[in-house]
């Protein structure tokens, strides 16, 4: 896990931007072989009225955007929320091999809270899956968010 803490760092960076539009706090990143990022995504589904533009998604089509090509097979994807089922999809559908994530989604997480579509062996695709990496830093950061909105 001590690998990933300081990508992790990054992407609650880049999570805490989403708030100037308005957007829930979650950013993801994905990383090449390499450690390169390739891919770089936050929340931004007022800023665009998408509903698809969770931070996963944006990243995978950057990610996709650098590389040329949809296969991200080597990739690695950092985000600071649990993804939920649509952004499962999208990872398993990039191919993308390993999911670290910070905090838990106890309502729509699919990474092992709620669901568990990544690691599903009924699926031709899984990912490896490391939770909890800075998920205090990650989780508190969401909770202030929510917070304010109460």
């Amino acid at each position: 896990m001590a690998g990933y803490v300081d990508w992790m760092r990054d992407a609650v960076a880049d999570a805490r931007l989403a708030l100037d539009s308005g957007d829930v706090p979650v950013a993801a990143l994905v990383l090449a072989a390499d450690g390169t990022v390739i891919g770089r995504g936050r929340n931004e589904r007022e800023l665009r009225q998408d509903p698809t533009a969770h931070a996963e998604v944006v990243a995978i089509r950057a990610a996709a955007a650098t590389t040329g090509d949809w296969h991200l097979t080597g990739a690695t994807l950092v985000v600071t929320l649990e993804p939920c089922v649509m952004c499962a999809g999208a990872i398993l559908s990039a191919r993308i091999p390993r999911v670290v994530f910070g905090a838990w989604d106890e309502k729509a997480g699919a990474a092992g809270s709620v669901y568990d579509v990544l690691r599903d062996r009924r699926l031709n695709h899984r990912a490896e899956v490391v939770a909890g990496v800075e998920a205090d830093a990650c989780a508190a950061l969401l909770l202030e968010f929510f917070a304010e909105r109460r």
